[in-house]
Order: C-alpha cells, then sequence, then structure tokens
C-alpha cells in the first residue's frame, strides 16, 4: 500500500496506550516440533537452513492475532553459536532473522505487526564476575546492533533468570536508544539467582529506563500470575506477562520438574522436559482466561512463550475482543456429527452413546 491507501504503523508505546499488546514467542519449541530445530542445543540454525518453514511460523501467529514478529535471535548469540562450531553464522543468521520477520510483516493487510529484535539469558553470567559480564554486555552489543541496523521497532531483552544479566543488556539496549521489553525468568526458588526478588528486579529496571518490564517462562500461567501480581503493585509502567503454556503448580512451580508417573518408564531419564511436556499442555480456553485475567490485573503486554501455539493465540486475542483473521474458522460445534444442535445435523447420535 502507498498513498492515501498506507496504514500508519504505530510504534509500541503508542499501542499499549491504546490497548494491550498481543506477543506471541515460543518458536523454539514450536520448530523443534516441526522437525526444523534440534532440542538440547536449541541454536535457531532453522533462520539461515529453513527460512521458509520459518516465515510460515510468524504468518501462522500474525494470522491468530499476534501484534508482533519477534525475529528469532534468541539463543542466537555468539556463546550458543560457538558451543556448535559456527559462529561464522552469526551475524548472516542475526541479520536474516530481522529481513525474514520484516519480510512477513510487510504482507499483512491493515496495520503491520511491530518487529521486535531479540536478546536473551547467555547462560554464561555470573554475578561478581567483571570479565564474564564483559562478555555478556559484548554479545549483546553486537545482538543489539544488527537488530537496530535491520529496523527492529523495539527490543525484547528475555529469559533472565539473574537481575544483573537483565540490566546489561537493557544498558546496550537503552544505548541504542530504541524501546526495551525486559522479561524474567523466575526459578522455583521465587527469587532470581542473584537473590532479588521479581518486583525488585522489575523496579530497578524501570527506573533505568525500560519501557516495559515483566516476566516470561518458565513458570505457567497458575504459578506466575501472583508474581505478576506483585509486580504490578510495585511498578508504574506497562507490565508484561508471558507464562509458558503449561499446568505448573505450586509444588512444581516451573515446568523443568513436571512429573508424568504414567510416561516415565518411556521418556528417557524419566525427566518431561523438554520433549514430553505435552501431558500438561494448557488448553486454548486456560489461555484465554489468562489473557483476560492478566488484563483485568491491569497488565497491557501479553502472551505465552514455550510451548506457544497459533491456537492459543487466536483464543487470546478473540478473549480480548478481536477478530484476527484465523477467527474465520474458529470452531462452531452446533454443527459436529455428534455433539451439534444445528438443525442441518440429521444424523446425530446420542453423545452418551459415543
Amino acid at each position: 500500500m502507498d498513498g492515501e491507501d498506507e496504514v500508519r504503523k504505530r510504534g509500541l508505546l503508542e499501542r499499549l496506550a491504546a490497548g494491550p499488546v498481543l506477543c506471541a514467542e515460543g518458536y523454539l519449541f514450536e520448530l523443534e516440533r516441526r522437525g526444523y530445530l534440534q532440542a538440547g542445543t536449541f541454536v535457531p540454525e532453522v533462520v539461515l537452513q529453513h527460512p521458509e518453514a520459518l516465515a510460515q511460523v510468524h504468518r501462522e501467529l500474525v494470522r491468530a492475532g499476534s501484534d508482533v514478529i519477534e525475529a528469532f535471535t534468541y539463543y542466537g548469540h555468539r556463546e550458543k553459536l560457538r558451543s556448535i562450531g559456527k559462529e561464522h553464522l552469526l551475524e548472516p543468521l542475526n541479520r536474516q532473522a530481522l529481513e525474514l520477520a520484516h519480510s512477513v510483516a510487510a504482507e499483512t493487510e491493515g496495520e503491520a505487526p511491530l518487529v521486535a529484535g531479540n536478546v536473551a539469558n547467555t547462560n554464561v553470567y555470573e554475578p561478581g564476575a567483571p570479565d564474564v559480564a564483559a562478555e555478556v554486555r559484548s554479545m549483546f552489543e553486537e545482538q543489539v546492533r544488527w537488530a537496530v541496523e535491520g529496523g527492529a521497532d523495539y527490543i525484547i531483552g528475555e529469559t533472565f533468570y539473574h537481575a544483573g544479566e537483565a540490566r546489561l543488556a537493557l544498558e546496550v539496549i537503552r544505548q541504542a536508544d530504541i524501546p526495551a521489553v525486559v522479561t524474567l525468568a523466575v526459578p522455583a526458588g521465587g527469587e532470581l539467582l542473584d537473590g532479588r526478588s521479581p518486583e525488585d528486579a522489575c523496579t530497578i529496571l524501570e527506573e533505568e529506563g525500560a519501557s516495559v518490564v515483566g516476566l516470561n517462562c518458565f513458570r505457567g500461567p497458575a504459578t506466575m500470575m501472583p508474581l505478576l501480581r506483585r509486580i504490578r503493585e510495585a511498578v508504574a509502567g506497562p507490565v508484561a506477562a508471558l507464562p509458558v503454556p503449561y499446568r505448573t503448580t505450586e509444588e512444581h512451580p516451573t515446568f523443568f520438574a513436571l512429573p508424568d508417573p504414567v510416561s516415565d518408564d518411556v521418556v528417557p531419564g524419566g525427566r518431561t522436559f523438554p520433549l514430553a511436556l505435552e501431558p500438561f499442555q494448557c488448553n486454548r480456553f486456560e489461555s484465554a482466561a489468562f489473557a483476560e485475567a492478566a488484563v483485568q490485573e491491569g497488565i497491557r503486554y501479553v502472551g505465552l512463550c514455550c510451548g506457544c501455539a497459533p491456537h492459543h493465540v487466536r483464543e487470546m486475542a478473540e478473549a480480548l475482543g478481536r477478530t484476527p483473521p484465523a477467527s474465520e474458522y474458529s470452531p462452531d460445534m452446533s454443527k459436529h456429527f455428534v455433539f451439534g444442535t444445528d438443525p442441518s445435523v440429521r444424523h446425530r447420535a446420542a453423545s452418551t452413546d459415543m
């Protein structure tokens, strides 16, 4: 579109001022399930090896109602590429991830989705280790630079389980003069690994210039919401909430240790994470209920992390009063051959007999 027909694209802060922003994440799990990414290493080589597969996931999530396309550079940092002997692919991977996100955004009718750059936990950060902090900062600096050069609308810093690493990422993003959404991943003990509570860490991040602060990953809706309420009370600005769509519990507050005695004897090592989590998957209605509850709590930036799929996103979008393109195929059980109530269903069997 051009000229008078062009729809103005609002920035992140403008959209947040107008209403909730829905952000679908979870590319690692989704592309692993589809056979384009290796579990364990979880390096996003799919960006270069099968860009058409990644582009299709972007399309499906936008079609389902996501307001954001997140460039798939999660774990696309130097340490991860070094671990598989492909450090030379680091820059091409990051640059192509932004290009793919923009190409799919350009296909969208009406207002285009936002394109977010991404930096994430490096898994090497150590509190009180200046040399390691310098290494981590360097990794963030190159990824942020490529994201900005690639035209990102804002940058997501996510899945930080050390407040110190989150602050490093934020400092680098702010130096690039681009909005930052910074989300923390809270371990089972309820505090970050450097001893700060989620609400204290989010307060600091907001004071240091994050546009949005909050939580993502590790915890499902049930065990993330209590922490989100504390964060909402502690900070003044927008709060982000992106749980994993799994049924975590008070006894098992993260998805790393969910037990499944039914399949323990067939799952290697008896560990359900990350390859045997299906018994704990939240359904689409639970996802929608979380979105509604989060917005009622005053949370403006909502979504899902690892385990997110388009049907979850569509249901969340509809719960927020939207009608994304995928709503054309929202369920209509009135014409189901067993459970339907429409007069056109002629030979409906009694549901009790099925």
